[in-house]
């Protein structure tokens, strides 16, 4: 599918395995802890899942677990791969791939990589595209299209 984000780039979005790049540079992890929502509060953006680059020899699944735990403190127990998205922006484009995970336990630490560390929320509100809490990578589809498809298929995601 296709839309255009925040900052009307247009965004690809697709459920299969790698549709646009079998070696994506960035991750982006949908989280939950003991039935809430795991966030984190970026200083510049505001509230966010946790996600970011890719690193020199290692996979994005590995990138997806270490983003988590430097944003949050929290150690993941299951990780689910969703999908991929490839943003064409307007200097480069981005390729990241779409992760679900489990939170097994959540680490209180003096500091937190690049944000505020975890924000744990009951709820995702409903106007959240108008919400100034939620970062603009919030704000787009692929979140939507991403918890749509997450319950449509609720036995991944237990």
């Amino acid at each position: 599918m296709m839309f255009y984000d925040y900052y009307r780039n247009k965004v690809q979005l697709s459920f299969s395995c790698n549709p646009f790049s079998k070696d994506p540079k960035h991750v982006w992890v949908i989280c939950r802890y003991k039935s809430k929502w795991l966030l984190t509060e970026h200083p510049g953006r505001g509230l966010e899942f946790p996600g970011g680059k890719v690193e020199e020899g290692e996979s994005p699944r590995e990138a997806a677990i270490r983003e988590v735990y430097e944003e949050t403190g929290a150690g993941v127990s299951t990780l689910v791969y969703i999908g991929q998205y490839k943003v064409d922006g307007r200097a480069d484009t981005i390729v990241k791939n779409i992760y679900y995970a489990d939170i097994r336990e959540l680490i209180d630490k003096e500091y937190y990589f690049e944000t505020k560390g975890p924000v744990l929320l009951d709820t995702l509100p409903e106007n959240l595209k108008e919400d100034d809490r939620f970062s603009f990578m919030m704000k787009d589809d692929v979140l939507v299209h991403s918890l749509k498809y997450m319950k449509k298929n609720p036995s991944l995601f237990c």
